[in-house]
């Protein structure tokens, strides 16, 4: 994931009465990432707003909310059971991913010492680093879920210390009801963060009136803020044949940005990056013809990649079509940008990382 907004339909660690219809304003202002609670509601209508948020093309969240075993494992069993992309909180993941590891959902607990209701994250700066690292180590943990406005210290430097620790993406939870506080989550290098109740009381200021605006409202914060996230992006680089010397010519016009980003290719093509600019790091899937543009759609499905560059070659066989159109149908469902040629790429790249060069 990018810097996302991710707009819970809860609040008093409860999915929310109206939240069907909160849902259908939430989208209209332009929210795509969208979580609840697996109490409050039945789990029928829960899987009514699962259902709706995957149909309007975004992306579901469940969030933990109890801390005995009992509890969070039937959360587990609820998010496995609602079909939704992410779990997050809990503090048991020895126990959770028996039940997740096996189904598409991704999982990112709580690190740190996790105690009372509403959650207060206990411990020191250096021990929740610790336990970030313990927990990111795990193959099954595909993130963290921070409570770092929960934490009585130095939110800024936690923040930083924990998402500087750990390669996986870090959320950050509780307590985000200014602006200034969604900055700095970015600065720190957060993947995203999560508002509920202070979107749900109006409390962001905003231009227009009533629950969208205020979605719409959280969403400019969010883009301004992404221009300063030092979180690195996930992008997946590949090109047909005939457009992996455009692609090689792009790749180093952009070298100094993209040296701080996570770039994934198919194996042609990461042989040829990887020649041109060591600097690159670099992660080598199959050759195309061989499985690598599959496992890239693995990839886009599961949320991995913050974007996909396919420089295209319009002159190759009809067959060469095939995997580029299973890509962008993936991209098209799972809302990840597609760039299919230089200057394409160029407006993904300023777009997401705010920069150029």
């Amino acid at each position: 994931m990018a810097f996302n907004f991710i707009f819970m339909l809860t609040s008093n660690d409860r999915t929310i009465p109206d939240a069907r219809a909160r849902l259908d304003q939430a989208l209209e202002g332009g929210a795509r990432h969208i979580g609840f609670k697996d109490v409050g509601l039945p789990f029928e209508d829960l899987k009514a707003l699962a259902d709706e948020i995957r149909a309007a093309g975004g992306r579901s969240y469940l969030e933990v909310v109890s801390l005995d075993q009992d509890s969070e494992l039937a959360s587990a069993r609820a998010a496995v059971g609602l079909d939704v992309d992410c779990l997050l909180g809990g503090t048991r993941p020895d126990l959770v991913t028996t039940i997740t590891r096996d189904h598409p959902v991704r999982y990112f607990p709580f690190p740190g010492e996790i105690v009372g209701h509403p959650s207060v994250l206990a411990g020191s700066i250096d021990e929740i680093t610790a336990s970030a690292k313990r927990l990111a180590d795990l193959e099954h943990v595909h993130g963290l879920d921070l409570l770092a406005y929960r934490h009585d210290g130095d939110v800024a430097t936690l923040m930083r210390q924990v998402c500087g620790a750990v390669a996986k993406p870090v959320v950050m939870a509780g307590s985000i009801d200014r602006e200034d506080r969604i900055v700095t989550a970015a600065e720190a290098g957060a993947a995203g963060f999560t508002v509920g109740t202070a979107a749900l009381d109006g409390v962001f200021p905003a231009e227009d009136e009533g629950f969208t605006g205020q979605i719409r409202s959280i969403l400019a914060m969010t883009a301004r803020a992404q221009a300063r996230s030092t979180a690195p992006r996930r992008i997946a680089l590949v090109a047909h044949n005939g457009r992996k010397s455009h692609l090689r010519a792009w790749a180093l016009r952009h070298e100094k940005v993209l040296a701080k980003q996570r770039l994934i290719c198919t194996g042609g093509t990461g042989a040829m990056l990887a020649e041109a600019a060591p600097s690159l790091s670099l992660r080598r899937l199959s050759r195309g013809a061989r499985g690598g543009d599959q496992q890239l759609g693995a990839l886009v499905a599961t949320g991995e990649l913050d974007a996909l560059i396919f420089f295209a070659d319009p002159a190759a066989a009809h067959g060469a079509d095939v995997d580029l159109q299973a890509l962008t149908r993936l991209a098209i469902m799972h809302d990840t940008p597609i760039a299919l040629s230089p200057s394409a790429a160029d407006q993904v790249i300023a777009a997401s990382l705010g920069r150029t060069e």
